[in-house]
């Protein structure tokens, strides 16, 4: 994965186990345009190939936004045709960020809009400040939530609240937030990052392997009937027991120390 990138900052814990991937483009409050979309897609492209990652933290640049959406100055004299050829490269990205193999914290300050929101919700969950404002106000400009607000706010919130906010494009604030289950975690002021940190290392200490199972398992058990969820839990249960890792924290265990994982 390439750490060098135009609008992303792409930092690594001294063990190379958590990544930090932030959004940079604070005069902007974050917000997406084509280069970020490129970006994204490179980053979390690379992701996906990195056996080393074991958490990743998602976050945006300065106190005032995680992201406020899509670059609308950009887009303004925009075609159809580039503006349908820019959406197919968030669109990718969106399903990278969705399918990372490894657990994804979005950590947010400030405004997550549009765009924004649903990147946060495209990560495994949210921890955000009490700064933190959430919308989905894509419908108040005649524009559609484009990657992924119609089918993850629903299944996050349940469809009632999901579709209030959808349709009206009315903003919630963290408390709201925290109330309806968006976010996990609620810390004061510029502690967002930190809180975030804190818990992928929680999680970069944990079997990579069983990590990346489990989130597999959850993430398309959910998608299914339950039969066949329960048959899918089974497979990532049989590929983490045959593994060194499982051997190492049986080891760990029975001689009262930590496991030395190695994801293998």
């Amino acid at each position: 994965m390439n750490d060098r990138y135009r609008h992303l900052l792409v930092e690594r814990s001294h063990d190379g186990f958590v990544v930090t991937v932030t959004l940079d483009r604070p005069d902007q409050m974050n917000a997406m345009n084509t280069a970020m979309g490129e970006d994204l897609l490179a980053c979390f492209d690379g992701l996906h190939r990195d056996r080393d990652v074991r958490a990743v933290v998602f976050t945006g640049s300065g106190e005032k936004a995680f992201c406020a959406g899509g670059d609308l100055k950009e887009r303004n004299e925009m075609t159809d045709e580039t503006w349908r050829a820019q959406h197919v490269i968030f669109e990718q990205a969106a399903f990278r960020l969705l399918r990372c193999p490894v657990p994804v914290i979005a950590a947010v300050e400030g405004f997550a809009l549009a765009g924004g929101c649903e990147l946060a919700i495209l990560s495994d969950f949210i921890v955000a400040s009490e700064t933190a404002v959430f919308g989905v106000p894509e419908t108040t400009l005649g524009i559609f939530p484009g990657i992924g607000g119609t089918q993850l706010l629903p299944r996050i919130l349940g469809a009632p609240l999901a579709k209030e906010l959808i349709f009206t494009g009315r903003r919630i604030k963290a408390d709201e937030a925290r109330a309806a289950g968006l976010i996990n975690h609620l810390v004061a002021a510029g502690q967002a990052k930190a809180k975030a940190r804190e818990i992928a290392e929680r999680i970069a200490a944990n079997g990579p392997i069983a990590v990346r199972q489990a989130k597999k398992a959850i993430g398309y058990g959910m998608e299914t009937d339950l039969d066949t969820a329960m048959i899918l839990a089974i497979e990532a249960y049989n590929a983490t027991v045959v593994t060194e890792d499982r051997l190492e924290g049986v080891r760990a265990f029975n001689e009262k120390r930590k496991p030395a994982f190695k994801g293998k």
